[in-house]
């Protein structure tokens, strides 16, 4: 039985050259490939995982928050780095570290026009995002005039890129809307390209986007759920490995009883006799308590073994009634056998939650190269 002296995140190298060199199999020769390494590089480990896809190639990373791109500045990394919803607050700090901002928004060009001057920076790298259809974040297409009329007067910004992002491409029953967004992105790029006189990098699509509508994949594509081994499609997950495997072990096995219960408020109570056993894991962990009441399982021996009772803050009790198992023995959460998108399907949520909410108490180890 392999050695889990407690509750660790594996983070597997090798399985994240596959997904990169898979998803990279799919585009065009010239197309550029994006790096998503936002929240914990999917609640992985952000350094080891940049670090990883820099020696790979991979020519930009993108996160959410300025914070997030100051670890990898601080760390090393000299690839390009997309902050996808920077705050005005935190503007210093990102023209500080040399980090390329997505402005969204009137308010956001302006402010940031306004601390480019102050840092006396000029032809500073910007990507200016549009909204067509997911209604999240996004300058309009009636906004070019403004977008073009303030980089005019304060000739500062250097225009990289020009993107948007799909609202639905995993979903094939909205492939008519998914397209509407493709004409209206191309639409924005000839008119915005035609005024700035150059056309920027255009980038629309996320993994699912490469995969299902690769004709739009234009001059550079942003995968992150794909890089981590999740694909949104039972096929093509089939061709990635899963990087993060959630281990930990078993602290104690109980006996019970027909009709004694087990955990707060009595949430589980038994038909018959059990096994039971604990776990040194709860929803300070990541490990919610809607996944708890046999909602989900975990892997001991090879064998399915449900959680029941509700989840608590750092335990999670399971039932292993007529699994060959004992204490100190490796329980797997999740991981090759067991997926994330597996285990968070039945408790109707995804793997990017569950894969995001991984507490940092629990220990980052890293295996291949």
């Amino acid at each position: 039985m392999p050695n889990t002296p407690a509750t660790v995140l594996e983070i597997n190298l090798d399985a994240l050259t596959h997904n990169y060199t898979y998803l990279k199999s799919r585009l065009k020769p010239n197309t550029k490939f994006l790096g998503v390494v936002k929240a914990f590089a999917y609640g992985s480990e952000t350094v080891t995982v940049a670090r990883k896809l820099e020696t790979l190639g991979v020519d930009y990373f993108a996160v959410a928050y300025t914070q997030e791109g100051v670890v990898l500045r601080e760390a090393g990394i000299a690839t390009p780095i997309l902050v996808l919803h920077p705050q005005p607050s935190n503007f210093d700090t990102l023209i500080e570290h040399r980090l390329e901002p997505s402005l969204y928004a009137p308010r956001i060009l302006k402010l940031f026009i306004t601390a480019v001057i102050k840092a006396k920076k000029e032809n500073y790298p910007v990507h200016i995002k549009f909204n067509t259809g997911l209604n999240r974040l996004g300058f309009w297409e009636n906004d070019v005039a403004y977008i073009i009329k303030k980089l005019q007067e304060q000739p500062l910004l250097k225009v990289v890129s020009v993107f948007s992002h799909l609202a639905a491409s995993d979903d094939l029953a909205e492939v008519e809307f998914t397209e509407i967004q493709i004409a209206n992105f191309e639409k924005i790029v000839k008119t915005i390209s035609d005024k700035l006189g150059f056309v920027p990098l255009r980038h629309l699509l996320n993994t699912s986007g490469i995969l299902n509508y690769s004709e739009a994949q234009y001059d550079m594509v942003r995968s992150g759920i794909g890089l981590y081994g999740y694909a949104n499609d039972t096929a093509i997950d089939a061709a990635l490995k899963p990087v993060a495997t959630l281990k930990t072990v078993i602290s104690q096995m109980h006996q019970i009883e027909p009709g004694e219960s087990v955990g707060y408020n009595r949430g589980y109570r038994s038909d018959g006799y059990k096994i039971t056993a604990t776990l040194p894991l709860g929803h300070a962990d990541g490990i919610s308590r809607h996944y708890g009441n046999g909602k989900a399982s975990v892997l001991v021996q090879g064998k399915k073994a449900p959680i029941i009772g509700n989840v608590c803050m750092d335990m999670m009790m399971i039932d292993v009634t007529g699994i060959a198992c004992k204490e100190g023995d490796e329980v797997i959460v999740f991981g090759e056998n067991l997926t994330a998108e597996d285990f968070a399907k039945n408790a109707n949520t995804i793997s990017y939650e569950l894969l995001t909410a991984i507490s940092q108490r629990v220990k980052r180890i890293t295996t291949g190269s």
